[in-house]
C-alpha cells in the first residue's frame, strides 16, 4: 500500500494560498501574493532536496497541477527540482479535466478525489505526494488518506487568503518525526498520523 505525503507552505495563521508569487492565486481578492519568497534559503533547499531524493509519484489537485506546468513543466534549465518535476509519474485528480496531456508522465484520475486516490493508494506503487493542492488535501485528510505532513510554517501572519483547514474537521492526532529551523525562521516539521 502506498503512502500519501502531504508539503505545505504555511503562515501561523493557517494560509497557503499565493505562496509562490504575486499572480499566482488572487482567487477572493488575495493580495499577499508571494509571501513565501524571502523566506528561502540553504536550509529549505536541502530540505526539500532530501524529499525530492525519494522516489516518489506526485499527486495534485487540477488547480495547481496546471499551475505547475507553467512552473515547472516548460523549463529546461537543469535544476534539479526542474528535472524531478518533469521525470515523476503525476497523478491529477480532477472532475472536469478532459485529459493529462499538457505534461509529460501526467495521468488523469477523474472523479471523486478521495475514491480514486483511496484506490490509487491501496495499489503497490511509489508513494505519494502532494505539493499544495489544498483543496485535495482537505478531502483526502477528511477520508483519512494522507498519512504524512511536512509543513513548512512561515513566521508570518496574513490575515486573509485560504486556510489549510476550514470548517470542520475529524479529530486526527500526528506525532512530531522531525523538525528543522531555517535560518529565516521557517520551522519545517514532519508529522505522521497516528
Amino acid at each position: 500500500m502506498r503512502k500519501v505525503n502531504a508539503t505545505l507552505s504555511i503562515t501561523v495563521d493557517g494560509v497557503v494560498q499565493g505562496l509562490g508569487r504575486p499572480d499566482e492565486d488572487t482567487r477572493g481578492g488575495f493580495t499577499h501574493g508571494g509571501w513565501g519568497g524571502p523566506y528561502n534559503d540553504a536550509v529549505m533547499g536541502q530540505e526539500m532536496g532530501k524529499s525530492m531524493s525519494r522516489p516518489t509519484d506526485m499527486l495534485f489537485g487540477h488547480r495547481t497541477w496546471a499551475d505547475f506546468i507553467t512552473a515547472w513543466g516548460i523549463r529546461t534549465d537543469g535544476n534539479p527540482f526542474t528535472t524531478h518535476m518533469n521525470a515523476a509519474t503525476k497523478y491529477v485528480v480532477s472532475r472536469t479535466l478532459e485529459n493529462a496531456d499538457t505534461w509529460q508522465n501526467s495521468i488523469l484520475l477523474s472523479g471523486d478525489a478521495a475514491e480514486t486516490v483511496a484506490k490509487l493508494k491501496a495499489e503497490d506503487g511509489k508513494d505519494l505526494t502532494i505539493i499544495g493542492s489544498v483543496s485535495l488535501v482537505r478531502d483526502l485528510h477528511a477520508a483519512g488518506l494522507v498519512d504524512t505532513y511536512q509543513l513548512l510554517i512561515h513566521p508570518l501572519t496574513l490575515g486573509t487568503g485560504t486556510r489549510l483547514f476550514e470548517g470542520p474537521l475529524p479529530l486526527t492526532e500526528f506525532e512530531l518525526t522531525g523538525s528543522v529551523s531555517t535560518t529565516k525562521g521557517v520551522i519545517i516539521a514532519n508529522y505522521t498520523r497516528k
